[in-house]
């Protein structure tokens, strides 16, 4: 395991696993790091980053361990080469080496770049199987997979190591300090895959770190799984930043979840594949209403506050739409090359026509014709005008100045019903590796840090990798312009547009096949020597 040492030399310390090679390079380490703040949570992060670094420009962006603030912690044998299950695979455990790189496509002369430790058992844990506490917690808005990922670490906590105790806190962060507790237990979670939702509540806002903190040590816990966006991983951030200052043997681990598949680094977020699945499901209903009365759009509002990742997807696999309007993408109505001009074409083409648009797209136009709204939800996000109603009304008031064209306009808004389905097959597999990497990096005495899949394997990433920025769709990237083919659609960009996109600094997307990582380290204080 690596460690930074008062002095700022990163050495390598005893006592991880039995099979750690030795290795006796020094590298001077000089980090400053911030986290920012979102809503109402707190500046999280006081302890520094653990950065190593090797030949050919290698960067390990580790995460910490209990050692690094408990030393002389004892450990035990891990309890899977006793489990059956495993007795046929060839190798139990991960290498303590082991790493994953961000960036998979480079150049010949490229350095080896950034890596995060790879998820997966390890041959000595730090907890003893009776002695473990766990609990649970969901918070933010629903998303397929919640059950799915909770049933899964209760199994792997259960049946992987023997853990009896596991707890689930009822209704978000305030559950910690305000609401009862549930039991969990494989027959109390079994089949809950097949239900949409979470069986033990979630809730916006309610977030206050010392209390949380004091529920946490009053009630015995030692491992504190949080499911959650980027908001709930700042929050857990800040809970491992107190435990640590405390000095107590907590594993704070977090598994993030968005919809809207706007977490950076990793491949995707655990529900996305649903939410496009069943997206289509809205915009093949658009389109059969569109087909089916004359000069009829049928217009169709997905999930999307920032990225708008789940319109795109969706458009693409359909096939079926005209248009896809996302935040990333600006657009304008009026005019040549305007929205409603290109709407008038395709109707005289066609005689119908299909629209997407992501919720969080056009709000500058429509923050012009509305009341300004500066209002924000108990996560501290910024509500959003309701951009697929006002566009539809924009439409119609369009076409009733044109007496030469008369329009039907069909209005969707899958959102909540999209949001409460059970998750599919690949998104139960998918929380399936999740739940259990985490289980895993836990019980070897990994903690501040969230689980995710980098180029299909799974990795361990400090907190602030995925709370720094957030992924949004690249508008020059091949993707994009596979949607623009799909389409037919303009672009709706001015040049000095796509000059911005080319200046902006965007977050590494690892769904787009093409889309450059980001090889810059924590933060724009970061120097290594």
């Amino acid at each position: 395991m690596h460690s930074v040492s008062n002095s700022g030399a990163i050495k390598l310390s005893s006592g991880n696993n039995i099979n750690q090679k030795k290795d006796n390079r020094k590298h001077k380490v000089k980090i400053t790091h911030q986290t920012p703040v979102m809503g109402q949570l707190p500046a999280t992060t006081s302890s520094q980053p653990k950065v190593d670094t090797g030949d050919h420009g290698y960067i390990l962006e580790d995460v910490p361990h209990l050692t690094d603030y408990i030393p002389h912690l004892p450990t035990y044998p891990n309890p899977l080469q006793d489990n059956p299950a495993y007795a046929v695979v060839k190798q139990y455990f991960v290498d303590t080496d082991d790493t994953v790189a961000q960036k998979i496509v480079v150049h010949a002369n490229s350095p080896r770049g950034i890596h995060f430790r790879r998820a997966g058992p390890r041959q000595k844990v730090y907890f003893k199987s009776d002695d473990v506490h766990a609990c649970i917690v969901t918070c933010g808005g629903l998303c397929p997979g919640l059950n799915t990922v909770i049933r899964e670490i209760v199994g792997s906590l259960h049946d992987m190591y023997g853990v009896k105790r596991i707890e689930g806190i009822e209704g978000g962060y305030q559950g910690f300090y305000s609401r009862n507790t549930i039991q969990l237990t494989p027959k109390k979670v079994n089949g809950i895959h097949k239900r949409g939702g979470t069986i033990i509540g979630t809730s916006r806002g309610g977030y206050d770190n010392k209390k949380i903190v004091n529920s946490i040590q009053d009630r015995g816990i030692n491992q504190v799984y949080i499911i959650g966006g980027d908001g709930t991983q700042k929050g857990a951030s800040a809970i491992y930043e107190e435990v640590r200052k405390r000095g107590l043997q907590v594993a704070v681990v977090g598994i993030p979840k968005t919809i809207d598949n706007d977490i950076p680094v990793i491949d995707q977020s655990f529900g996305f594949d649903t939410a496009v699945e069943e997206a289509q499901r809205a915009i093949n209903a658009a389109h059969v209403e569109a087909e089916s009365n004359e000069n009829c759009i049928g217009l169709v509002k997905l999930m999307g506050r920032n990225s708008g990742f789940i319109a795109m997807y969706a458009t693409l696999a359909s096939r079926d739409v005209d248009c896809c309007l996302i935040p990333e993408s600006p657009f304008y109505l009026e005019g040549p090359g305007g929205l409603f001009e290109y709407i008038e074409k395709r109707i005289k083409e066609n005689g119908h026509m299909v629209i997407v648009v992501a919720e969080g797209a056009g709000q500058d136009l429509v923050a012009e014709s509305l009341r300004a709204n500066d209002n924000k939800d108990a996560s501290g996000n910024k509500l959003l005008d309701d951009v697929g109603l006002w566009l539809s009304q924009k439409i119609k008031d369009h076409f009733k100045k044109q007496t030469e064209m008369e329009i039907n306009l069909k209005y969707i808004d899958p959102t909540y019903m999209i949001r409460a389905v059970p998750s599919n097959a690949s998104d139960n597999v998918y929380c399936t590796l999740l739940a259990q990497s985490a289980v895993h990096g836990a019980m070897s005495g990994y903690t501040g840090f969230t689980v995710g899949p980098v180029h299909g394997r799974e990795c361990y990433l400090p907190f602030y990798r995925i709370t720094e920025k957030q992924n949004k769709v690249v508008i020059t990237d091949r993707m994009w312009a596979r949607m623009l083919s799909s389409t037919h659609q303009p672009s709706f960009l001015s040049t000095k547009d796509i000059i911005e996109s080319f200046t902006d600094e965007a977050p590494p997307t690892q769904l787009l096949d093409d889309q450059v990582a980001d090889n810059s380290l924590v933060t724009k204080e970061t120097t290594i020597c």
